[in-house]
């Protein structure tokens, strides 16, 4: 895509967003992405800290770390899929998840640690993965209307459909 072509075609996204283009569905489809990549991840992460006997510190910046990896490899794989090359679909993934996937995680870790002994639990409690999808639940619908928002202003998962 061209320069010229590429502003062109966000200068009207920006336009079409502006006047009430991005609808609840599109966010939730983004949103419900984002999720996936931190499920994946964040799961990984806690169980490899719980089965190690990690401390809860450890074992969430290691969760934390794999969602980041798990969501930018979800978008990356889609966008190099349409043809853009490592560089240019890291760039995407950056620009498309990061403020959503930050949200996620604040919010998600933030309940599993004010959930009582969700942390401690281990891996064979239903404690553990009840507090897990209560967890990602409340992420969801957290970022849901962030990531709404965001969208509407051409940010975001906005990015990411350039390429679609």
């Amino acid at each position: 895509m061209s320069q010229q072509h590429e502003h062109h075609h966000h200068e009207h996204h920006d336009q079409h967003a502006s006047h009430g283009g991005t609808t609840w569905g599109m966010a939730a489809s983004a949103t419900l992405h984002c999720l996936t990549g931190c499920a994946i991840g964040e799961v990984l992460g806690m169980v490899i800290g719980t089965a190690l006997g990690w401390s809860n510190l450890a074992t969430i910046v290691l969760a934390v770390a794999l969602a980041f990896v798990f969501g930018y490899a979800l978008t990356m794989r889609g966008v190099m899929k349409a043809g853009l090359g490592f560089k240019q679909a890291l760039k995407v993934a950056l620009a498309a998840d990061t403020i959503s996937i930050a949200i996620m995680e604040i919010v998600d870790n933030g309940v599993m640690l004010v959930v009582p002994g969700a942390m401690e639990a281990g891996l064979a409690s239903a404690l553990f993965w009840g507090a897990l999808a209560f967890a990602f639940v409340v992420a969801f619908l957290v970022t849901w209307p962030i990531n709404k928002w965001i969208i509407s202003k051409g940010k975001g998962h906005a990015v990411v459909h350039a390429y679609h």
